[in-house]
């Protein structure tokens, strides 16, 4: 019999252990059943909880061995199919439940309450609490991150706001697109053969900076300015240091000054300093006198004009924006030009529909994405089939019961939303826009939320507004200008990276410009 929670039909029943099943034996009297009261046997202890592996350290070393970080999806499945549906993990000196049953998952949501406490990121708490900086939201907990987010709201998810943003990212997805074409021009082939990832990343932190400071770096320029390369860098040093602190204590990197530590203190020194002078540059400009001007100033002045938080957590919150916001916008409209690269139907029946909506929209891009509900589902497909998160993780207020065991308070189950898996689910969200069903609207199964791929509700500021806006935004660019194909001689490795899910190996693409444009 299969542990309960996984079809006979899932991928993940192949080679999953079984269990004993606990039968009750019923009372007969004359042959018939007896009237008598069962005692109902109550949920298993949280220490039957499947375990390979008692000694975290041990484990640890083992991990590391086995380049666990970079193949911890095709780890995660091997877990899986040997322990069943949940299961505990020791490393270093975090433990952590594991489950992929999706009805799992939407009662650990639903057990959370109004102030979702998750896992932070250790070297990320280490900085900002040795250093003494402010926090924001992907930091606080209880009533003051409701504060800020109920706060935050007003300008990053209102419409009114979001209408604001069109300013901004048009050009920057336009400059986007000639960047293609350029590439086109200079091949004399009529393709554009090319690894687009450094350039996603790059569209991603100037359409974010323009956002959040209302200018422009210039980074997707053919030279670029070395300040501007400084804070890219950063950035991207600040990820690349935070794995190895993830399982082992980054108060060890910090005794023996380890260059994983120092780099990850200044990378983080230069994006604050690189904020607090666009905040200085605000009161500068409010001394000469106030501004006039028709434009959207971008959110942080936007923020700074109200007058009305923290000046300390306007500049964390921010900042904390634009750390999650440019992997994350970059990975995933890396995932969604891969998808519309090998289902050449699907990127034909896009390029219709924005062609359309752009001649009935008559310039106006507002308009424009009210009539792209196909593209919309693009983008939600894309979220569901390659989640930004690896795990959502969350540590519950209360005592839960999962497939029959008690999981104490505190304690942090680890939801997988891995498209590897969940798409193998016949009992999760099936209907794949991608393989078999372009109508498909977009809407989720058993009323999950597009949040939950996005890295949870808690930290939609920093992701949503970034996807509907800059994702939303540049795909019609794209869509209906250019043909993608994938070379198939270039197969896809897909691997983790530690916080996000990540494409490691190239994937390269031939750009044909559309003879429909």
């Amino acid at each position: 019999m299969l542990a309960r929670g996984v079809s006979c039909q899932s991928a993940l029943a192949k080679n999953v252990r079984t269990f004993d099943v606990r039968r009750v034996q019923l009372p007969v009297r004359g042959g018939e059943l007896s009237a008598l009261p069962l005692r109902v046997q109550g949920p298993r202890p949280y220490n039957e909880i499947p375990l390979k592996g008692n000694n975290g350290w041990m484990n640890l070393l083992h991990f590391w061995m086995e380049n666990g970080m970079r193949n911890m999806h095709v780890r995660t499945v091997q877990r899986f199919q040997e322990l069943g549906p949940i299961y505990r993990e020791k490393l270093g000196n975090v433990e952590s439940v594991f489950i992929i049953n999706p009805d799992d998952a939407a009662r650990l949501f639903g057990a959370e309450g109004p102030y979702p406490e998750r896992f932070s990121i250790p070297p990320w708490v280490a900085y900002h609490t040795i250093m003494k900086k402010p926090i924001g939201v992907l930091f606080k907990s209880s009533e003051s991150w409701k504060k800020d987010r109920v706060f935050l709201n007003q300008f990053v998810l209102a419409v009114d706001s979001m209408n604001n943003f069109e300013r901004l990212l048009t050009p920057v997805s336009e400059d986007f697109v000639k960047k293609i074409y350029k590439g086109i021009e200079r091949s004399k082939q009529g393709k554009f053969t090319v690894d687009l990832s450094q350039d996603l990343f790059r569209f991603a932190f100037e359409s974010i900076c323009n956002l959040l400071f209302g200018e422009r770096l210039g980074v997707l320029e053919d030279f670029v300015d070395p300040e501007a390369q400084k804070f890219i860098d950063a950035v991207s040093t600040m990820f690349h240091t935070s794995v190895p602190m993830l399982n082992i204590p980054p108060e060890l990197f910090r005794m023996v000054r380890a260059k994983t530590w120092r780099d990850h203190v200044a990378s983080w020194d230069l994006i604050f300093d690189r904020a607090e002078g666009y905040v200085r540059n605000f009161f500068q400009d409010q001394k000469m006198g106030p501004k006039v001007t028709e434009c959207y100033p971008g959110i942080l002045y936007s923020l700074l004009h109200k007058n009305a938080m923290n000046f300390e957590d306007i500049k964390a919150n921010v900042i904390e924006m634009m750390a999650a916001g440019v992997d994350t916008t970059s990975i995933t409209l890396q995932w969604c030009l891969y998808e519309m690269a090998r289902n050449l139907k699907v990127q034909d029946m896009l390029r219709a529909e924005v062609l359309a909506a752009q001649r009935d929209a008559q310039g106006d891009m507002k308009k424009m994405l009210k009539s792209v509900p196909l593209l919309k589902a693009a983008i939600k497909e894309t979220l569901r089939l390659h989640p930004i998160a690896v795990t959502i993780q969350r540590y519950i207020p209360s005592d839960l019961v999962l497939q029959d065991y008690m999981i104490p308070a505190k304690v942090s189950p680890q939801t997988n939303l891995q498209a590897f898996l969940l798409r193998r689910n016949p009992e999760s969200p099936n209907h794949c826009l991608f393989v078999s069903s372009p109508e498909w609207n977009g809407d989720l199964v058993g009323g999950w939320s597009i949040a939950l791929f996005l890295g949870g509700d808690e930290i939609l500021e920093g992701f949503w507004v970034f996807f509907l806006s800059e994702v939303g935004r540049t795909q019609p660019h794209v869509a209906c200008r250019f043909q993608s194909c994938l070379r198939p001689e270039h197969p896809l490795l897909k691997n983790i990276q530690p916080i996000l899910y990540v494409i490691h190996s190239e994937i390269e693409c031939d750009f044909i410009r559309a003879f429909s444009t």
